[in-house]
């Protein structure tokens, strides 16, 4: 099998594919006056989804996350992941803020979704209609519940915001202790865009371990295709605390995820600049080898690590472009 490897020997078995940029919430953090089409929505089909994942199946590539935007703004959203499952793609991800979850997530299981994440950066309902525009935080969690039970592994995305920092964590403590969940805490990071915003509201990564270090809650063994959260368990919890902190020393020494955008280009890093166009190689069959040389002389250009600790951010203006 013909590996994903970069110069460092880092292996990619895990991929993250945008299928849009569009979003119908407006969190602070990301989109604060909404999502602003630019451009045509000429984003990927599912036959040229089809295409790349069954090229980068080939690679070793066995985890596969949809991001956007809001993937489930696409009604074909279901179509998508099966396409993904029937390219042989053992864990299918999907990331979503949950405003449909409670009556389509049985019909992304049936069509082969393995795994969830559902953003949610508070449980306290003024916080959370603050942050994302919408007060649908009652429903949302209640998809949440039918994720649970219709088998998927499901996780919750929080961005660590110091406005929400006085009772965040105990609040989601008490939400996984009888729930088997993994709530994961993100530290915010520096865009194009967000510059103010970043200054106000940043806190690092370390606030949240500290706190759980002290409440005795003990870090796990990171799986070989894992995401970049280190988590934590504590007996007296079914659920877990994860925390991603990209500001960290060392964050990027692991890396094992590449990007691929809803327009087909090749992201090296979520912080880098340009990327690799692949849409020409998957408008039709035949193509397969073309794509995968493609893809591999690219990752002889990724760097060891992001400059997010320098200022840099590369041309990342805000993070629903390259699926956060």
């Amino acid at each position: 099998m013909r590996h994903l490897e970069d110069g460092f020997g880092r292996r990619f078995p895990y991929v993250r594919l945008s299928i849009t940029e569009a979003c119908n919430f407006r969190c602070t953090y990301c989109l604060p006056n909404g999502y602003r089409k630019s451009a045509p929505h000429d984003f990927l089909s599912v036959d040229e989804i089809a295409r790349l994942v069954r090229a980068l199946r080939s690679m070793g590539v066995h985890k596969v996350r949809l991001t956007g935007g809001e993937p489930s703004v696409r009604g074909d959203l279901t179509d998508i992941i099966a396409a993904v499952a029937n390219a042989g793609v053992e864990k299918i991800a999907l990331t979503t803020n949950g405003w449909t979850l409670a009556r389509r997530v049985d019909a992304w299981a049936a069509a082969g979704l393995t795994h969830l994440n559902v953003s949610i950066d508070s449980l306290d309902q003024k916080s959370f209609a603050a942050i994302t525009g919408h007060d649908r935080l009652a429903e949302i969690l209640d998809g949440v519940e039918s994720a649970m039970q219709s088998g998927l592994q499901t996780k919750v995305n929080a961005v660590l915001l110091r406005e929400t920092l006085a009772n965040g964590f105990e609040a989601f403590a008490e939400f996984i202790r009888f729930r088997c969940v993994s709530v994961r805490f993100i530290e915010l990071m520096r865009t194009g865009d967000n510059a103010d915003y970043f200054q106000a509201q940043h806190v690092r990564g370390s606030t949240l371990s500290d706190w759980l270090a002290a409440r005795g809650w003990s870090p796990v063994a990171r799986a070989s295709d894992a995401g970049p959260a280190i988590e934590y368990e504590h007996s007296d919890y079914l659920g877990r605390f994860g925390v991603i902190a990209p500001y960290a020393k060392g964050f990027c020494d692991s890396c094992n995820r590449l990007r691929v955008t809803a327009r087909g280009r090749l992201r090296l890093c979520l912080f880098g600049e340009g990327g690799v166009d692949l849409r020409d190689l998957l408008r039709s069959d035949g193509q397969t080898d073309a794509l995968i040389e493609r893809m591999r002389a690219a990752l002889s250009g990724k760097v060891r690590g992001h400059g997010l600790a320098n200022g840099q951010y590369g041309d990342t203006r805000q993070l629903a472009e390259v699926g956060g």
